[in-house]
């Protein structure tokens, strides 16, 4: 049945794509100090990202938990009653997530380095594309995180009705037929954009389905996502 399909599919999130990325992400877009990281905020943004990995059934979800459970653990120590003469002797609860961040934030930066040194020199002994140059750049600069993505479909999920019960256990498509379908669309479409691919469709769960074949498109790198700016309009294209 295509809906033990989508129960029992789980997709792997991409290299980097963990929780301190989640991290970085919602302090990067709320543009929020690293130093002095609102914890009851940024627990509440990470929670609704938890909750769509859920829905998801991505296979990473423990590690997210892991690290909800450290942020409940800071909040409840930031909410404990303190004197004045404790401010200067306790040390701050969100001291060494704060250092953990930073180390990881410098690790992915030399990575992406590192990364970018391997495509110049492949490029350098590669001149089969003469507009590779051109393609290389437009992709960096509009390169998209999954997050970006699970953000997207929460919007577009939320505007959905909750579908009974019993008209889920009906439902008539598994990953692999969407992953057929969207492959189809983008043969007859140069693009489309996030809301195009979910347009014609009624039920969560099938939507869901959807979503999980994209990821998995994405994964093996058979269709690129990208977006015109910071939480401009994502499109997606054949790879």
């Amino acid at each position: 049945m295509a809906t033990d399909d989508a129960n029992n599919y789980k997709v792997q999130l991409p290299e980097f794509e963990g929780p301190m990325d989640l991290l970085l992400y919602l302090i990067k877009t709320n543009e929020l100090n690293i130093y002095d990281i609102p914890i009851a905020f940024i627990l509440d943004e990470y929670i609704k990202y938890v909750d769509m990995l859920k829905v998801l059934n991505l296979n990473t979800i423990g590690d997210f938990l892991v690290l909800a459970a450290q942020l409940i653990f800071i909040k409840s120590k930031m909410l404990l009653p303190r004197s004045s003469a404790d401010d200067e002797a306790i040390e701050d609860p969100r001291t060494e997530l704060v250092q953990k961040l930073l180390e990881y934030k410098q690790f992915k930066e030399a990575s992406k380095q590192l990364g970018g040194r391997e495509a110049y020199f492949s490029e350098m002994y590669s001149r089969k594309n003469p507009a590779g140059d051109t393609e290389k750049k437009e992709e960096i600069m509009l390169q998209v995180s999954v997050f970006d993505l699970i953000k997207a479909f929460e919007r577009i999920l939320s505007r959905t009705k909750e579908v009974h019960v019993r008209e889920i256990l009906v439902t008539r498509f598994s990953v692999n037929d969407k992953i057929s379908w969207i492959m189809d669309l983008l043969e007859k479409n140069e693009s489309l954009s996030i809301e195009q691919l979910f347009e014609p469709m009624e039920e969560r769960m099938e939507m869901i389905i959807t979503f999980l074949a994209m990821l998995e498109l994405t994964k093996l790198h058979l269709i690129k996502v990208t977006q015109e700016s910071i939480l401009g309009r994502i499109m997606i294209y054949a790879n």
